[in-house]
């Protein structure tokens, strides 16, 4: 009989997409394959305490009325003091101190800032914590749609047209930004460089409105995208990285089809917000998904990206547009990422021990 693999399943954080961490962690704990794995939750709180958490999918489920979130219970979980050991240490709320035991891999599941953008990647890097997902670097590249489009681009691979603007320049001369926005032609849409989810995201549809939709942007990133809207199907794939010597490989696709929004936003992909319906798997030729996979496949593999991905499109009467790359998805049950694999063959529990496996099989190598 073999030991159990020990699962320290990060999740929470500081970022905006603190809930949405919280409600990808309630469906993996519901899902994970316990004969296997045993879980140690930690919780980030939204200051950035490590936090020992119940481990109870329930109470991190997500709900429109009360979104879930890390509470500080007052216990403080404690990396490795070197990479010597793999063992965590948690102090409790009354002061007393205890092991958690030796942890073989963690699964960051976080989103946004402070936790999908290589900053935590480097944090395990530090301690020699092997992990699931991208390394610093894709995690940063994938963080940041500015750095992914240039690298994108750099590869040979489309994107839409952008303009990057940052705090500075949008305070020190807003004309400027404003003559050269209008070259992008309208709608355009205007998005933080580095956050997901749609937050801070607006949909210009007149240039009267690019100044309060900056400042949304703003609050959420000091640089700022200013993107031409591309007129297309939005599609989606998923990228599940490959054993050491294996290639990546792609899922079926799947389509986000809005009719009642302006556009797929926080509301529409959490909150089950009328008027998108997710569409799995989308209605593609043999020819036009195989495309999309190589596009996703050759996206991923630009970035250097490890463990998993989802890549965004959009389908155009030229081909193929790539928005954006997303190294660490969102498991929630409506996600289209564990959605595009169920419908490849590979369901939720069988997709959580394989992006673990794989990630045991890079760090052994």
């Amino acid at each position: 009989m073999t030991d159990k693999v020990t699962v320290a399943l990060l999740f929470g954080g500081r970022s905006s997409e603190h809930s949405i961490s919280c409600a990808t962690a309630a469906g993996v704990l519901e899902a994970i394959d316990r004969d296997r794995y045993d879980v140690i939750p930690v919780g980030i709180t939204h200051e950035g305490a490590f936090t020992l958490q119940p481990d109870d999918a329930a109470r991190f489920a997500l709900n429109a009325e009360h979104l879930p979130e890390v509470e500080d219970n007052g216990t403080r979980v404690l990396w490795p003091d070197s990479v010597a050991t793999r063992e965590l240490t948690v102090v409790d709320a009354d002061g007393a101190r205890r092991s958690l035991g030796e942890v073989d891999i963690v699964f960051p599941i976080l989103h946004g800032p402070w936790g999908e953008d290589g900053t935590l990647q480097g944090l395990l890097e530090l301690v020699g914590l092997p992990y699931v997902g991208s390394g610093v670097l894709a995690s940063a590249l994938g963080m940041d749609k500015h750095f992914t489009k240039t690298v994108l681009q750099q590869a040979g691979i489309p994107v839409a047209p952008w303009l990057t603007v940052t705090a500075y320049e949008w305070g020190q001369d807003a004309d400027a930004v404003r003559e050269a926005a209008a070259g992008l032609g309208l709608p355009a849409f205007v998005k933080p460089a580095r956050a997901g989810s749609s937050v801070g995201v607006t949909k210009v549809k007149d240039w009267s409105e690019l100044d309060a939709a900056m400042e949304t942007a703003l609050a959420e990133d000091d640089r700022v995208l200013i993107e031409s809207m591309v007129t297309g199907r939005e599609v989606e794939i998923a990228v599940l990285g490959g054993r050491p010597g294996e290639p990546a490989r792609a899922s079926v696709a799947g389509e986000i089809v809005v009719s009642g929004r302006d556009f797929y936003d926080f509301a529409a992909k959490y909150l089950d917000a009328p008027g998108i319906d997710l569409v799995c798997p989308a209605d593609l030729t043999e020819t036009q998904l195989a495309e999309m996979a190589d596009l996703a496949i050759r996206g991923f593999d630009a970035i250097g990206g490890e463990g998993l991905a989802r890549v965004d499109f959009f389908l155009t009467d030229g081909g193929f547009v790539i928005n954006e790359i997303n190294t660490m998805p969102g498991f929630t049950p409506i996600s289209m990422f564990p959605r595009c694999w169920q419908e490849s063959g590979l369901p939720y529990p069988a997709l959580i021990d394989e992006l673990i496996q794989v990630a045991l099989a890079r760090a052994a190598a």
